[in-house]
């Protein structure tokens, strides 16, 4: 680890506070220690996870200690990407230690508040975050931050962690992008219409409403369907099949109070009404099921599936412990969403 203290004594403590603002800078860094980990590891005979570890752990040490004696404020500048320097070499390496990777993704969190870094490249592309937050993400194109994102999604659940945000509790798939004027990732990828993301959100776990969403996702998908003149966006129909399968049955957003001078019973079905006379085309079109809408009866095996995943969520074993439920592969499909 001689190396490590080497570079952050000397080379990293002459650098000036942005000099590893620009991408390229970051991964050159992470490319020099990448050939150090790969040297190390071959040098004292012990597994590239296990050097990979001491990297990371040393760099957020030294990152923490930087936040400690500035009265616990994150320097930010180069003190703070060092973070992503870790990060990327975390996922270079396939580090398995989980503590470590649970660590890094709490100092993250408690310096940020977000894990745009994360999600923004693998949504919108390596390039386009600078235009939305000033940044250009870690990893190398679309693809890998796609892997990254799961890669940091497995280490996320398997630790069960939590974020606070004041009185709320967020899990690391459902944090607010700050720079999407604080909408949960799983809301941007609808809007984008990434059905690909999408799935990969649901199977984790990602919750369909958020605190700072004001309106359902499914309506909202269903609202820009109705736009198109039935000339329905591949995509954005794709989204709207995965939706339904994550939740037993539609809520629509309904305002009761503004229909009371109808004088409705007490159990008036609202949801009929509201899907009958807003989403009557989409109904037609068959790309809801009554059974989906509050026209028919939930179908049982639906409901099942609902609840089991809601209890592998809650203990935080989506999507993996599907895998070890006592049913037959078909139904491994179903409940991981790839069947309907």
């Amino acid at each position: 680890m001689d190396a490590v203290n080497l570079y952050l004594n000397k080379e990293f403590s002459d650098m000036k506070r942005d000099g590893l603002n620009v991408r390229f800078k970051r991964m050159e860094l992470v490319e020099y220690f990448n050939g150090v980990i790969a040297d190390c590891s071959k040098g004292q005979s012990k597994s590239d996870n296990a050097t990979c570890k001491s990297f990371v752990s040393r760099f957020l040490s030294y990152h923490n200690r930087c936040k400690s004696k500035n009265g616990d404020v994150c320097l930010m500048g180069k003190y703070h990407n060092l973070l992503y320097i870790a990060v990327k070499l975390a996922f270079d390496w396939s580090l398995q230690d989980n503590a470590t990777v649970a660590g890094l993704l709490n100092e993250l969190y408690a310096c940020e508040g977000t894990f745009e870094r994360i999600f923004l490249g693998a949504i919108f592309g390596t390039s386009a975050p600078h235009f939305l937050a000033g940044w250009k993400s870690d990893f190398k194109d679309r693809e890998e931050n796609v892997h990254a994102l799961v890669f940091f999604l497995n280490h996320a659940t398997n630790a069960c962690l939590e974020f606070k945000d004041g009185s709320k509790s967020y899990r690391f798939i459902d944090v607010p992008l700050e720079s999407c004027e604080k909408a949960s990732p799983l809301r941007v990828v609808i809007q984008m219409g990434m059905s690909e993301i999408l799935m990969i959100l649901l199977r984790f776990g990602a919750r369909i409403t958020s605190d700072h969403d004001s309106t359902n996702p499914i309506e909202s998908i269903l609202d820009r369907l109705m736009e198109c003149n039935r000339q329905y966006p591949y995509e954005l129909v794709t989204c709207l099949k995965l939706m339904l399968r994550a939740v037993p049955v539609i809520c629509f957003n309904i305002d009761k109070a503004a229909l009371r001078h109808l004088e409705l019973p007490e159990d008036y079905n609202y949801q009929r009404q509201h899907v009958l006379e807003k989403y009557g085309d989409i109904l037609e079109d068959h790309l809801i099921p009554a059974s989906r809408c509050g026209l028919k009866p939930v179908k049982l095996k639906h409901l099942c599936r609902c609840t089991i995943r809601q209890v592998l969520w809650e203990n935080f074993k989506l999507p993996y412990g599907i895998k070890n439920l006592p049913v037959p592969p078909s139904l491994i499909e179903y409940l991981d969403l790839g069947a309907d």
